[in-house]
């Protein structure tokens, strides 16, 4: 701990609470409505060309959205703690999970999620420009383009949460409205058809229902993200569970209308077809001015998104840092900024990295065959905290609703969902868990160190 750090607060946290219930929900939903609504429909469409099964993945995303929301709700008003489903997961499991955790976050998942998130925002800005993002030399320039991104979020992290929410706020209340405009947009002056919504482009493969699972769950990812600054959230035995359900409700309703909005436009098989198809689907209603007006909405969404994530990664790496599973000096605070920096500066290096490295796909899907593991075994934490720490024991501020029921549906997808990732892409997927596999040893290295 550093000399310049404040104490202990009675949650046990030692960054300041600057955040209330309504930046609360716009980190949850900044961080959430980014390149994903943008850019993974396309993925899913053309995984499940049929429009009905399309929908029905899109709500069961939803649905499992809400379901480790309402979780998380119990679990962030028990610890709200700086890393959240890290300290869930210690506190549930112990300290090996929790460091297999952290280690993946390191090594696979907060890198790969930045420049999954960065990446989009540099295709459209090139595009807005006048250049190709799929082209040479451009497809080069869009991985540059993408780490300087990542730079300027780190950058305004690192002078204080105070100006990242400030800005996150702004960010993320202009592209939900400019979305709930494009969607209004569609249906009434689109020369869209509803015969969209029945024809389908081909058969859907059980196997790719799975694989698309993936791609869903990529783009409603950031519902978690709240629980790393919980030790950042005023009144937080209050607001983190009410931010989790309100951002987690309002993600799904607008991701909804947004497909109901590309599919009037664009028939199935033409979404399959465009990657940028929120760009495509403006340009259907305005023509050329569309597709610049939806470049600058992308831009500042997916900014916003990364700004999010480089606001509540680096709290994981800072929680293990200061509970002793981490270099010591990582759990640093800024003694002006009062901002955890090395944390921040450690996760943008890694971030450049792999932005520098690898295509928005392979990172994205990294990403959640990463994650949603350990989102699991938070969620299962509810269960085991019931049983050794019963409410008579130690009281419960927020209870889960639906409770087994709701936590269990949560974990039980999430392991359907790994299972047809494993079976249908076992190299890219096995490496991942291998990754994960070999922070055991690290683990064994690090306690034996100590």
């Amino acid at each position: 701990m550093s000399a310049s750090a404040p104490p202990l607060d009675r949650w046990g946290d030692r960054l300041p609470r600057r955040l209330g219930l309504w930046s609360a929900v716009a980190v949850l939903v900044g961080s959430t409505i980014g390149g994903g609504i943008f850019r993974t429909p396309a993925i899913i469409a053309e995984r499940v060309p049929a429009p009905l099964p399309m929908f029905g993945l899109w709500i069961l995303g939803g649905l499992l959205a809400l379901c480790g929301a309402l979780t998380y709700a119990e679990l962030a008003a028990l610890y709200p703690r700086s890393g959240g489903v890290f300290v869930y997961i210690r506190q549930g499991f112990g300290p090996l999970p929790a460091f297999l955790f952290g280690w993946s976050e390191l090594l696979l998942i907060r890198a790969s999620a930045l420049g999954a998130i960065a990446t989009p925002f540099a295709e459209y800005l090139l595009r807005s420009l006048g250049f190709d993002p799929a082209r040479p030399p451009y497809a080069g320039a869009v991985h540059w383009v993408a780490a300087l991104a990542i730079v300027a979020t780190a950058a305004l992290n690192y002078v204080g949460v105070r100006w990242s929410a400030l800005f996150l706020n702004v960010t993320t209340a202009a592209k939900y409205a400019a979305l709930a405009l494009l969607v209004l947009m569609a249906f009434a002056v689109g020369h869209g058809s509803f015969a969209h919504y029945t024809a389908a482009a081909g058969p859907v493969s059980g196997g790719l229902f799975g694989l698309a699972l993936v791609s869903v769950m990529w783009a409603y990812d950031g519902w978690g993200d709240l629980s790393f600054v919980g030790g950042e959230v005023r009144d937080p035995e209050r607001n983190l569970p009410r931010a989790l359900i309100l951002g987690a409700a309002a993600v799904v309703a607008i991701y909804l209308l947004a497909n109901a909005a590309y599919l009037y436009l664009l028939p199935i098989d033409r979404m399959a077809q465009s990657p940028l198809v929120a760009a495509d689907a403006a340009q259907s209603i305005l023509g050329r001015f569309g597709v610049g007006l939806v470049a600058v909405v992308v831009m500042v969404a997916t900014f916003s998104t990364l700004l999010g994530s480089m606001l509540t990664g680096p709290r994981i790496f800072f929680a293990m840092a200061d509970d002793g599973l981490f270099f010591r000096g990582v759990a640093r605070v800024h003694p002006r900024f009062q901002t955890p920096w090395v944390a921040i500066a450690l996760t943008a290096t890694l971030g450049i990295v792999y932005v520098l490295l690898g295509s928005f796909q392979e990172l994205a899907d990294r990403f959640v065959v990463a994650i949603f593991p350990f989102y699991a075994l938070a969620a299962a934490a509810v269960f085991t905290l019931r049983r050794r720490r019963p409410p008579d024991v130690l009281p419960r501020p927020v209870r889960v609703v639906g409770y087994p029921v709701v936590p269990a549906l949560f974990v039980l997808a999430t392991l359907y969902m790994l299972g047809t990732a494993l079976w249908q892409d076992p190299l890219h997927t096995g490496l991942a868990f291998a990754v994960i596999l070999a922070g055991i040893p690290a683990y064994r290295l690090w306690t034996w160190r100590r």
